[in-house]
């Protein structure tokens, strides 16, 4: 389909001017947007500009407070979900919904079961029913393979798979590439341009800008909950992108700042090793950033797990300024660790903004250990505007902010805690650009003062250009280290790889 025949095509869904409060505070202020058959529209915004209240809407989750959603010209109220699915529209959130200790066919037939006279499950239907699915993605998996047993990229698959076997005319894909590896985010890239071609209309949000402009043939900004822009593909660019979603110009996201020189080493790992990480050693100095790169399985996030405490070794050592740490007391040695996954490892959903900041710290207390929601507030306060955390107020509870806020929430915990170690495991997994920018000034800030971080980062850009060292993993174990004109992207590939020749150009 071509450009001007997709400014002809009748819209399969519009949206109409809505607007939707939670408790009084307005996320959506009158947004309109439409999508066509064989378009990717791709929605972005910062974290909070309402880009998930808005596809919740879209897709019968949420009832809007005024405005409507048009399908095929005619105006719908959506009972539910399901009402939504069976008009055509699906989606795929960014936490995966599949039923990890199901099989993949069980998981793509659930709620449809194809049955026996008597009842019972058709397996051979189902398992015929898997196989059609997987094959209209591409994906080389067994049906019989639990789902627990695949990486996230496969997972990710099934779930697509499993949204287009009810035939929809419109997918929404929410970060779909959030937590995938380069080459899993290039298959799915590839899927996504295939079912464009073959006349579905795709909603796509994603922070990533290359992403952004490699797939889409539109693009609508979202600020504060109202339309910022609306941009063509012959018309956008990352700059436009980027200053219709934070309102400024972000430049120099890499800056290292007045980091000063590194001074004595701070952090000490030797020999650390378990039955998911082989014998590792490294030092990271006082003010100083070191990288942690690899691809997907290399071992990053488990070796972290050991300096951090979290998991125990078996064998070598931790020092903190020359003290030997003891890995069930990581965190009174210093060590803190902003954890892979915020949700299941690291915050209290159902805890306020104010006490997930405080927890595990001194903040809000008085003498005895006496404390108050107020002091806990007063003493939050500071954290929540330096991250710039956007909410009602630090009363609100965690589980109801966007997922790039309750990063910020996690990080604020980890600064709170005044570490002299610093683990940052994907800090910017699921971020906007501006909250990217925010957290990039203060990983600088921390090292400025002295303060040892270990970045992981699955974003090469991200690692090479915060970092002053970079050590890459391969089959869990460090396996290089770059660092002056030796770190580069083209070095660090084939350190992960395994190859030992320069990659081809």
């Amino acid at each position: 389909m071509t450009a001007a025949q997709q400014v002809q095509a009748e819209a399969a869904v519009r949206l109409d001017g809505i607007t939707k409060s939670f408790a009084a505070n307005p996320v959506l202020r009158g947004v309109s947007l439409d999508l066509r058959p064989g378009e990717v529209h791709v929605l972005a915004g910062e974290n909070g500009a309402g880009k998930s209240t808005l596809i919740k809407v879209l897709t019968g989750i949420h009832a809007p407070d005024d405005g409507q959603v048009v399908v095929d010209g005619a105006p719908v109220r959506f009972a539910g979900p399901g009402d939504a699915r069976r008009r055509g529209l699906a989606v795929i959130h960014q936490e995966l919904s599949l039923v990890p200790e199901l099989t993949v066919a069980d998981n793509l037939v659930l709620g449809r079961e194809p049955r026996r006279r008597a009842g019972r499950l058709d397996r051979r239907a189902a398992r015929a029913h898997a196989v059609a699915a997987l094959d209209r993605v591409g994906a080389a998996i067994d049906p019989g393979t639990r789902v627990a047993e695949l990486n996230t990229g496969q997972q990710q698959l099934v779930e697509i798979a499993r949204a287009l076997a009810e035939r929809p005319r419109v997918l929404v894909l929410d970060e779909p590439t959030a937590a995938l590896s380069d080459e899993e985010a290039r298959t799915l890239l590839r899927i996504v341009a295939e079912l464009r071609d073959e006349g579905l209309g795709l909603l796509y949000i994603s922070h990533r800008m290359a992403e952004i402009t490699a797939i889409a043939d539109r693009v609508t900004v979202l600020r504060d909950g109202c339309v910022a822009g609306t941009m063509t593909r012959d018309d956008l660019s990352e700059d436009r992108i980027v200053t219709a979603m934070v309102g400024r110009v972000v430049e120099n996201l890499y800056q290292h700042g007045d980091r000063g020189i590194p001074a004595d080493i701070r952090l000490r790992v030797e020999g650390l090793t378990s039955a998911a990480v082989r014998p590792c050693s490294f030092d990271v100095r006082a003010g100083e950033v070191v990288g942690l790169a690899g691809i997907v399985g290399a071992g990053r996030s488990e070796l972290c797990r050991l300096v951090a405490g979290f998991d125990r070794p078996s064998g070598g050592q931790v020092t903190v300024d020359g003290r030997v740490a003891d890995p069930s007391r990581a965190t009174a040695a210093g060590i803190v660790m902003l954890p892979e996954s915020r949700k299941t490892q690291g915050l209290f959903l159902q805890m306020s903004i104010g006490d997930n900041v405080c927890l595990g710290t001194d903040l809000g207390r008085r003498a005895f250990g006496r404390t108050s929601a107020a002091l806990r507030r007063q003493a939050a306060r500071g954290y929540a505007e330096r991250m710039r955390i956007k909410a009602t107020g630090l009363d609100q509870r965690v589980g109801e902010l966007s997922g790039g806020n309750q990063q910020k929430v996690l990080l604020a915990r980890c600064l709170a805690r005044r570490p002299s170690v610093l683990i940052l495991d994907e800090p910017t997994r699921g971020v906007d650009i501006g909250a990217k920018a925010d957290i990039y000034e203060l990983v600088n800030e921390a090292a400025a003062q002295g303060v040892a971080v270990v970045l992981i980062s699955s974003e090469l850009p991200e690692v090479l250009g915060l970092a002053d060292r970079v050590l890459v993993m391969s089959g869990r174990a460090i396996v290089a280290e770059l660092a002056g004109t030796a770190l580069t992207e083209e070095n660090v590939i084939r350190h992960a790889t395994g190859r030992t020749e320069p990659l081809p150009r």
